[in-house]
């Protein structure tokens, strides 16, 4: 436990919930892909979906570290373990968004307005946009890392033009 605990530069105990969620985060979505790719060749084996659960798992683990190496050095992460809770707080905003504004697509009707999918697809996305922001600095907050992601939210914004706004 000291040498994860070094690794992942982790000084207090309640740090470790970082690295348990993203574990848990990772077999979720081995899972998941495994599921889907068992789904598409008609099998329903239980030991072929655990081992495609850990194959999967095993592999998106390494992509993972790959990129954790990369931008820790780009968004200058003071301890490693803050790149799991970031992560954790992208996926977490994500679906969150997603999920939030399908009852606010059917709230608004917009079925009913746009028979045209491209039109309708473009129009709810204009709804999560702003949905997904203020989640993000939200979760972010919820995770510890409202500086990294206010900081990240006003960089953004201001690169989508609103420079008036943020005059840091």
């Amino acid at each position: 436990m000291h040498n994860f605990k070094t690794r992942w530069e982790i000084q207090k105990n309640w740090q470790l919930i970082h690295p348990f969620l993203g574990v848990l985060a990772l077999v979720f979505c081995g899972y998941t892909l495994a599921k889907v790719v068992l789904s598409n060749f008609s099998a329903n084996n239980t030991i072929l979906l655990v081992f495609l659960t850990f194959i999967l798992s095993y592999g998106i683990l390494n992509v993972t570290l790959k990129l954790f190496n990369s931008l820790e050095k780009k968004w200058n992460i003071t301890y490693r373990w803050e790149l799991i809770a970031i992560f954790l707080v992208f996926a977490i905003t994500g679906s969150s968004a997603a999920k939030l504004s399908g009852p606010l697509v059917k709230l608004l009707h917009l079925h009913e307005y746009f028979n045209n999918s491209f039109l309708f697809w473009t129009i709810r996305l204009l709804i999560v946009f702003p949905i997904y922001q203020v989640l993000l600095v939200a979760i972010g907050w919820f995770f510890g890392q409202f500086n990294f992601f206010w900081s990240f939210e006003k960089k953004m914004l201001r690169r989508l033009g609103f420079k008036t706004f943020f005059n840091d």
